[in-house]
């Protein structure tokens, strides 16, 4: 009896954090530490830095987006009573204070983690642990129409971007600030995706969305512009010397945009697999091709150079 409370527990913990998601800080990160790596003309074996650099400081941001997960499911445990029940806390696995006490454990994991790599990585973890937390606990800036997206986009998008380009070089360099603020821009509209699910839930219990306040057609243009304008502007930066000319295939990241966009207005069901819609799981797939497209070309660039 006491071994399958353990386990009850155990598995409660592990849907806390909702693993799938965090192969995007995992991913991502890697992708611009390895560009910034190319890009800055470093020296060095780059196998051993994988290991001594690379992963820890990609698991570091990997262990920040657990704490919020937790932090998250702990503050919307009545909306998930409504359309998420099967989530930890509503099941009983784990209690709110066990879901708060489990995310402060991570913060500080993350904060102490982030000190091994250098000082900049460790400003910018602390940047994105303030959007995160405040997210969720008051003032949340989830309930905020507006706010709630831009509360995303900044640290998942920018910051989390910079933090990952200030492993290797200077982060606020063109090249880190312009790919951090396509990245932003994206996740502004591509995050939207999260709320069809939660529509009924965040409407009930005071979160006010594009969703619930629009109507997920209406939502879903005001969403467009931002998953569309940032990549198709990537021959504009090129020409005005902001970006190198190596990036123009980026450009082509404009059309999964519109492909989101045709997810959610047909009346997006929730995946059978995961727990959120088609559309969600396709802007997260978009923006690990961006951040992996992004690295290759920069890569190719250094070596052929």
């Amino acid at each position: 009896m006491r071994t399958t409370h353990f386990k009850k527990g155990a598995f409660g913990y592990i849907e806390l954090i909702r693993p799938f998601t965090l192969l995007a800080p995992i991913i991502v990160s890697m992708c611009i530490m390895i560009a910034s790596f190319f890009h800055s003309g470093k020296t060095g074996d780059l196998s051993n830095l994988l290991w001594s650099t690379i992963l820890p400081a990609s698991f570091t941001l990997a262990v920040l987006n657990a704490a919020s997960n937790a932090l998250n499911q702990a503050a919307d445990f009545k909306s998930d009573k409504i359309s998420k029940s099967y989530r930890p806390i509503p099941r009983g696995l784990v209690t709110i204070n066990q879901a708060k006490t489990l995310a402060v454990i991570l913060y500080i994991l993350a904060f102490y983690m982030a000190t091994t790599i250098n000082i900049m990585f460790t400003i910018f973890i602390v940047l994105i642990a303030v959007f995160t937390i405040t997210y969720s606990i008051a003032p949340r800036m989830k309930d905020f129409l507006f706010l709630n997206q831009i509360w995303v986009a900044i640290p998942r998008g920018m910051l989390g971007v910079l933090a990952s380009w200030s492993v290797f070089a200077n982060s606020l360099q063109p090249v880190p600030v312009t790919i951090g603020f396509i990245a932003m821009f994206f996740l502004i509209g591509g995050s939207i995706t999260k709320d069809i699910t939660d529509c009924y839930a965040d409407k009930k219990t005071g979160t006010n969305t594009l969703i619930n306040t629009f109507g997920i057609k209406k939502a879903a243009f005001i969403a467009l512009p931002f998953m569309f304008f940032p990549f198709s502007i990537v021959p504009i930066l090129i020409d005005i010397g902001i970006l190198g000319s190596y990036l123009w295939l980026l450009t082509f990241l404009a059309i999964p945009g519109y492909f989101i966009f045709y997810l959610m207005i047909r009346d997006d069901k929730k995946s059978k697999f995961l727990e959120n819609t088609s559309a969600w799981t396709f802007m997260y797939i978009t923006y690990f091709f961006f951040a992996f497209s992004f690295s290759v070309l920069t890569v190719l660039n250094s070596v052929i150079s």
